[in-house]
């Protein structure tokens, strides 16, 4: 009887361990946002204007496949950070914001791509029904996703002023 209960253990085990595959392919890197292309913009300290139109140029690379990325631009009045670069602009005295330029904006990228580079026109308005937009420190917080679900952020700060 115990020959018979440890065989059908061994074969127990033994299909129990060729069932579970070894997946080599799963997909354990995040993306990455290349601000050093020829061209990149907006970069670091950089200064964007209202009531004017910029091209956002990214390069956005995956080991995979990518997946979406956002964009997020709010104001820094209160010099709170979460930006990934080293350097820090200028920054404005503190201020209570009145009127803030907000933009939050999801995008696509076209399916099957390992590598994909940004041409993004932005316009950034002068003002809303509330009036004109408070000018100064911002941060332009850009976040990528790839097709797993892995994700990494860039935060720069800029200034966004009227000319």
């Amino acid at each position: 009887m115990k020959k018979a209960e440890i065989s059908i253990l061994s074969i127990f085990l033994l299909i129990a361990l060729n069932s579970c595959e070894k997946n080599e392919d799963i997909d354990s890197q995040k993306p990455a946002i290349d601000l050093y292309i020829q061209d990149a913009f907006p970069d670091n300290c950089d200064t964007l204007y209202f009531g004017e139109t910029f091209y956002m140029k990214t390069l956005f690379t995956d080991n995979v496949q990518l997946g979406s990325y956002s964009i997020d631009i709010h104001n820094n009045f209160d010099h709170h950070s979460h930006s990934t670069e080293v350097t820090e602009p200028n920054l404005d005295p503190i201020k209570s914001p009145v009127n803030p330029f907000v933009f939050i904006q999801d995008y696509s990228i076209p399916n099957g791509l390992r590598k994909y580079e940004t041409n993004l026109p932005i316009t950034i308005p002068s003002g809303n029904s509330v009036g004109a937009f408070d000018e100064g420190d911002y941060h332009f917080f850009i976040s990528l996703t790839d097709k797993e679900g892995w994700s990494v952020q860039k935060g720069l700060s800029i200034k966004i002023l009227y000319r």
